[in-house]
């Protein structure tokens, strides 16, 4: 570990030329980010910028929560895990229904908030959230699919299977079976889980860059698809992100005792670190469209950069990474606090550059060309960036790349 140290501080002296004094307060950064999010939003509802009186069950919501649960645990705060109780507590209900969750939807996105009910069943003992957990995982038992078995992204996308949707679902299902599951019914909800992946990357791998296309729509019909192999045109970062994460969280809760699917998930993990680190950018970030890094209207984005160091650090902590892997990861970390993190008078933390959203069709007929990645708002202190920051500082912190 303490060579890493070394050149993983190196980025840190370099990042400290005009944000350094972000890293001098006695209150660690990841704790002063929960806290100026919390002080943003004194109600967890509101988070992501959902107006205030409106109830959402939302995966955003649900990634940042995770994240300040994660915080909390690491830095002692059971405040962080009391602010998030406050918004399952207020959106599942008695009886274990979701406020504004309709399972009929089949949208692999509802799935996602549910992760963090397994540490709070765990925590409290309330049966409503198993109650609830159930009806998740009674979806993923439903969900539409195609004919190799890949799960839709959605009742109203039908054959088609995004990469954000392995990091909805996957990391959830695993660990609901292995909670829940046993002999062979685990064994078929491993090969399952396997499964979804092996199709996502039949349908959406290209060979030439190692990396994976957002989307593809398996019944070639969507007018944002190529119309011999259906896949949508672009490499998009956070994309990319979401199916790291998935393969790494998937991995983290999955048996490894099963053998051969479990191993041949990591292979998969393996070998697109190594296909993203091609594309990092000097200041340790990458770029919104990951390969083409310095085109015109191209940025370094937030959100899917914090992903990926997440992704580096954590695979070299559970072992699937080699340890050299942890300077990648710090150095992306350090690049994001570099260029986007920012402080007010009052101390209050803001992380910008974070790409509000991008998806394809629907009904803003969104085209996924290059331009169109380009148009899509950047806006700071967005869940989906925030989030992912916070499991990456965290992440750094095991590592003992980061003293508080």
């Amino acid at each position: 570990m303490k060579r890493l140290l070394i050149p993983a501080l190196c980025v840190l002296a370099a990042a400290c030329t005009s944000r350094g004094h972000l890293y001098d307060s006695a209150t660690p950064l990841a704790v002063r980010m929960v806290e100026s999010e919390i002080a943003r939003n004194p109600s967890p509802m509101t988070l992501d910028g959902i107006p205030a009186g409106k109830i959402k069950w939302n995966y955003t919501t649900g990634l940042e929560l995770l994240a300040m649960m994660d915080a909390g645990e690491a830095y002692d705060r059971p405040d962080f895990f009391d602010y998030a109780l406050r918004y399952y507590d207020s959106i599942v209900q008695p009886d274990g229904s979701v406020l504004t969750y309709k399972k009929s939807k089949y949208n692999l996105d509802h799935v996602c908030p549910g992760r963090a009910l397994f540490a709070l069943y765990d925590r409290t003992g309330d049966v409503r959230y198993k109650t609830a957990l159930d009806t998740l995982f009674a979806q993923l038992r439903e969900q539409p699919r195609n004919d190799d078995g890949g799960f839709w992204h959605k009742e109203v996308y039908p054959h088609q299977m995004w990469l954000d949707g392995l990091y909805m679902a996957e990391p959830f299902y695993a660990e609901y079976a292995a909670r829940n599951l046993s002999g062979v019914e685990y064994e078929k909800a491993v090969d399952d889980i396997v499964n979804q992946f092996v199709a996502a990357a039949a349908h959406t791998f290209d060979p030439a860059t190692k990396l994976y296309r957002h989307s593809c729509d398996v019944s070639r019909e969507m007018f944002w698809c190529d119309k011999v192999t259906g896949l949508s045109q672009n490499f998009w970062l956070r994309a990319l992100g979401w199916y790291s994460m998935a393969l790494l969280d998937t991995l983290d809760k999955a048996d490894a005792s099963v053998g051969e699917p479990y191993e041949r998930l990591k292979k998969v993990f393996v070998d697109l670190m190594d296909a993203m680190l091609k594309y990092q950018d000097a200041s340790g970030m990458w770029y919104q469209v990951v390969n083409f890094g310095g085109m015109e209207k191209n940025y370094l984005e937030t959100s899917g950069s914090s992903i990926m160091a997440y992704a580096l650090l954590k695979g070299v902590r559970l072992g699937f990474l080699p340890e050299n892997y942890q300077t990648y990861g710090a150095k992306a970390f350090h690049g994001i606090c570099e260029k986007y993190l920012s402080e007010d008078a009052d101390g209050s933390l803001h992380l910008d550059g974070i790409c509000l959203v991008a998806g394809l069709g629907g009904k803003q007929m969104r085209s996924g060309t290059y331009d169109y990645y380009m148009s899509e708002p950047v806006v700071k202190d967005d869940a989906k960036g925030v989030g992912p920051f916070l499991l990456a500082y965290t992440e750094m912190r095991r590592a003992g790349l980061i003293e508080a």
